[in-house]
């Protein structure tokens, strides 16, 4: 465990301030927490004073079924990884020093991110943090920092989360009662979260743009400055986790879900750019003032693998369910300058150029997504793809390819994939299939609202 010279900015934190807050009585508790298959913070809530004598030094440990279990918790069969047969044992929390920041609306609270590792040693590979970490190494052994932002929309619903429970998220009061985009009116009248969501994730370390209102109802986003990548990727877990603690500190409720009713859905629109490790342009020629080479390359690479890869992108049974034409949901696996049809839209100029990827919803998981953008763009670049020809209009009538539309189609792309296995291993990618086949299983065997409401009587 080590820490590099100076934090991320001011308001993170160093090992010795968080050794005197400790000392001095102003923070009792550290939470440990690293990023699970399904995107989720996992981890520990430590004693301060234990996690001082302790766990700054020796780290802690938690099961290895933590990165082998459904949304529910449940153990499930297929992984390689751990089983019942091998006795579920431990897992290391390795703690990344760099990520110390305090949580504003925890009074005396700390969290640290962590890495996952063998108690032996060596790391955990199907770790979404360790992927997206294996991919940011391969662009700097090229000579390239990887920058990135990811833009993740919401809705707000008056009901607590128990009472949306108890409901089944039935007949739940959105926030707004009609399309906010762009409304300051529609922002104001939730303000007070949003304003208490903005200043405590700046407090957390995070740089916070902006608040927008958004199409569906109760539907908000909050945007963040772009950053390197994995940096990207830890804030984005801990403004979710965050996000959803203060929703329920205020009586309320809030939800990602890509798609949580027949309304358009929440989206996370990636944007990312390579420079040089000194900040020099890599997709911009600053000369001839147009796009380099190698930036076309990127872009070429991440359409060419935006089918195979899908499962990073959309990993969830109601992600599909975004892909609908003229919603401003890609369906078809194309690029455009500034068109929001495409599943990739080509923005900015000079230090600003930088493209986006609209595949991903509010439910991704943004480690495996960003890893998934960075090794097609890198295959891009290494095998010097031809980008295909822009598309200038209405990309849903355009007859490109389109994205898969469920989950088993998205399955069986990245089963067949090669390039996956070259990118990211055999081993993580037999885990993630089991992760979709468990997903699929346990989908195909619900009975459903719409199955009911269908059947019950009529059939």
């Amino acid at each position: 465990m080590t820490q590099a010279p100076h934090p991320r900015n001011n308001r993170m934190l160093t090992v010795e301030q968080l050794t005197d807050m400790i000392s001095s009585g102003e923070t009792d508790t550290v939470i440990l927490a690293f990023t699970d298959m399904q995107g989720r913070l996992q981890g520990k809530l430590l004693h301060a004073p234990f996690f001082l004598e302790s766990a700054l030094a020796d780290g802690t440990d938690g099961c290895n079924y933590l990165l082998a279990v459904d949304v529910e918790m449940e153990t499930v069969g297929g992984y390689d990884s751990t089983s019942w047969e091998k006795g579920y044992g431990d897992m290391a929390f390795v703690l990344d020093l760099d990520t110390i920041r305090r949580l504003p609306h925890r009074p005396g609270t700390v969290m640290i991110q962590c890495d996952l590792g063998q108690i032996d040693g060596g790391s955990v590979p199907m770790s979404p943090r360790t992927m997206l970490r294996v991919q940011a190494e391969r662009a700097a052994a090229r000579g390239w920092r990887v920058l990135a932002g990811t833009e993740l929309e919401f809705m707000i619903y008056e009901n607590t989360y128990e009472d949306a429970w108890n409901r089944r998220y039935v007949d739940l009061t959105p926030s707004n009662q009609f399309n906010v985009d762009y409304s300051i009116l529609g922002s104001l009248r939730v303000e007070p979260l949003l304003r208490t969501l903005r200043s405590t994730l700046y407090q957390a370390g995070m740089t916070v743009e902006s608040a927008k209102g958004e199409c569906n109802l109760g539907q908000h986003e909050i945007a963040f400055e772009y950053d390197e990548v994995v940096t990207t990727a830890d804030n984005h877990t801990v403004y979710k986790t965050v996000a959803k603690d203060i929703a329920h500190q205020q009586g309320k409720s809030m939800t990602f879900m890509a798609k949580p009713n027949e309304r358009d859905g929440s989206s996370c629109h990636i944007h990312m750019s390579l420079r040089g490790i000194e900040g020099e342009f890599v997709f911009w020629d600053q000369e001839r003032g147009r796009r380099t080479p190698l930036y076309d390359h990127f872009i070429a690479g991440v359409l060419h693998t935006m089918r195979e890869f899908t499962l990073f992108y959309a990993p969830n049974i109601n992600s599909y369910k975004r892909f609908v034409p003229g919603s401003f949901a890609p369906t078809a696996v194309a690029w455009g300058i500034d068109n929001r049809t495409c599943a990739v839209r080509l923005v900015g100029h000079g230090r600003s150029a930088r493209l986006e990827n609209r595949l991903p919803g509010g439910d991704v998981n943004p480690y495996l997504a960003l890893a998934a953008m960075l090794a097609g763009g890198l295959y891009g670049i290494e095998h010097e793809l031809e980008l295909p020809a822009a598309v200038s209009g209405n990309a849903y009538t355009s007859g490109a390819p389109t994205v898969p539309t469920t989950l088993h189609e998205a399955r069986d792309l990245l089963a067949n994939s090669t390039i996956a296995r070259e990118a990211f291993s055999h081993e993580v990618i037999k885990h993630y299939l089991n992760y979709a086949d468990v997903e699929i299983a346990a989908f195909d065997a619900a009975i459903t609202d719409w199955e009911l409401r269908r059947g019950f009587e009529r059939l």
